[in-house]
């Protein structure tokens, strides 16, 4: 949205807050589709806002794909799109932040076993920086919610050829984010203790839905979250990432204001949803993230990460460096 030659984001500006803590922000995007372009100097512009983000860790988002090819292999593209990003980056000449320090792409699970090869090729194409593979399975019947960009049928988390892709993440030291909607976290915590020896990174606290049947029951929503945690966080291979909730689908529509929210708005609203996974998960299980570009539909980047900050200013030292850095870095194997 832009107001004028504005856009609509800087309508509401605040100076960071503790502006020298370090960051890793674990969950963005890199794109450059017909009608849409997010890419090195754009999230450069988002992270100068005065936060100190030290390195990025990417999520796919099915951008360059190759043009041909065998159709299992053409992924790939994605992965060499964003390591030339990641290098170039890496070169210094656009300022500290090493952006795409962690690459996660995607892979067709259901490949099962013959998966591995495009594992292989993943790798080799990331040049040290591929982390693990995100095959969202965000999936529901009703057609006002729209299913994940990968076309996930019902129950793909039970699909037994995708348990035996699944079960070759860790043959190659690969972890899995997993993209779902609230209403599926039991099938994660099923998936979870059937293959336990792999790391599954939970996105966006599991998208509490607030569209379609959802719309309006806010309350409802929040208890029937909040039933289905625990199962997951039983589950040790578990972390989840502390964000998302700016996503249209969780149905707040910060993005239909006139102005955007402030950060203390942010926080009043999203810190019952990260305190419940703090006390479930564990401080060393959790992390934040802005899933930038796809949250500025409702905020800028720099009032985000202070909303965050306004929610863990309460906790120790300690604590806050592994939620917005050390925890990321464990688990994304990020090198100093």
């Amino acid at each position: 949205m832009t107001t004028g030659a504005r856009p609509w984001q800087e309508l509401t500006k605040e100076d960071p807050i503790d502006p020298e803590r370090p960051i890793i922000d674990p969950h963005h995007h890199l794109w450059d589709y017909p009608t849409s372009r997010y890419l090195l100097e754009d999230i450069l512009a988002d992270t100068g806002g005065g936060h100190n983000v030290a390195r990025t860790v990417f999520i796919e988002c099915l951008s360059k794909y190759r043009p041909a090819g065998p159709p299992e292999m053409r992924p790939v593209g994605e992965t060499e799109f964003v390591a030339a990003i990641a290098a170039a980056s890496e070169s210094g000449k656009f300022g500290p932040t090493r952006v795409a320090a962690g690459i996660v792409g995607f892979a067709d699970l259901t490949l099962g076993e013959a998966v591995a090869p495009v594992l292989a090729a993943h790798i080799d194409a990331g040049g040290g920086r591929f982390k693990g593979i995100r095959h969202a399975a965000a999936w529901h019947a009703d057609t006002s919610i729209a299913n994940a960009h990968t076309r996930p049928p019902q129950g793909l988390m039970a699909d037994a050829a995708f348990r035996r892709g699944f079960a070759q993440l860790h043959r190659h030291g690969l972890s899995f984010d997993a993209w779902i909607y609230h209403t599926q976290l039991q099938e994660l915590a099923d998936l979870a203790r059937a293959i336990p020896q792999t790391q599954i990174i939970l996105d966006h606290v599991g998208t509490p839905l607030g569209l379609g049947p959802y719309a309006g029951q806010r309350a409802a929503v929040f208890q029937d979250w909040k039933r289905a945690i625990p199962a997951v966080a039983a589950c040790d291979n578990v972390v989840v990432k502390l964000g998302g909730l700016a996503m249209k689908v969780c149905g707040f529509d910060w993005h239909k204001a006139q102005k955007p929210p402030t950060s203390q708005m942010l926080a009043a609203t999203m810190t019952p949803y990260f305190e419940y996974c703090i006390e479930q998960f564990g401080i060393d299980r959790c992390m934040f993230e802005s899933n930038f570009p796809v949250d500025k539909v409702s905020c800028g980047y720099t009032v985000l990460w202070n909303a965050f900050k306004r929610m863990a200013h309460a906790l120790s030292p300690a604590e806050q460096t592994a939620l917005f850095h050390d925890t990321a870095a464990r688990v994304y194997r990020l090198n100093p």
